[in-house]
């Protein structure tokens, strides 16, 4: 029996997100854990003050929410290629990490399997750490792959 036997894993979708979901859905299999897949869309809203150009907001924003539900896709196939149970959701959320967070919870998951882009510096800073931030609010053991 697996110390882990829920774990959520959110994805963006970039590369080292899905390293990590392969690794995850290793993890997973290996530990005899089911895994609850999230992809947060970035709500646009806090772009709108950066890009002042004229863009279709509403085009982007269902640009981004159908790259999150490929990214949750994707990961539902691998898992269940690999026999391991998954669940995946999406949302919509100016602050992933809230979202991850509160996913982790409300979905009663005993750890976190997170990907970490290693931004240092004048990057992370603008950028921000959704894997820092996570790291810091979470209540549960949160795996960090790099």
């Amino acid at each position: 029996m697996s110390i882990f036997q829920k774990i959520l894993v959110p994805t963006d979708g970039s590369k080292v997100a899905e390293r990590a979901v392969e690794a995850a859905i290793q993890f997973a299999k290996e530990n005899g854990s089911s895994l609850v897949g999230l992809s947060v869309a970035e709500d646009i809203v806090q772009w709108a003050v950066i890009d002042g150009t004229a863009i279709n907001y509403l085009q982007v924003e269902n640009e981004i929410l159908e790259n999150a539900r490929t990214n949750v896709a994707r990961l539902a196939e691998l898992a269940k290629n690999a026999g391991v149970p998954c669940e995946v959701f999406t949302v919509k959320a100016i602050h992933p990490y809230e979202e991850i967070l509160a996913y982790a919870s409300r979905h009663h998951c005993d750890a976190i399997f997170i990907a970490s882009h290693g931004r240092k510096g004048m990057e992370r800073f603008i950028l921000g750490s959704q894997t820092q931030k996570v790291l810091s609010g979470a209540t549960i053991p949160v795996l960090v792959f790099r």
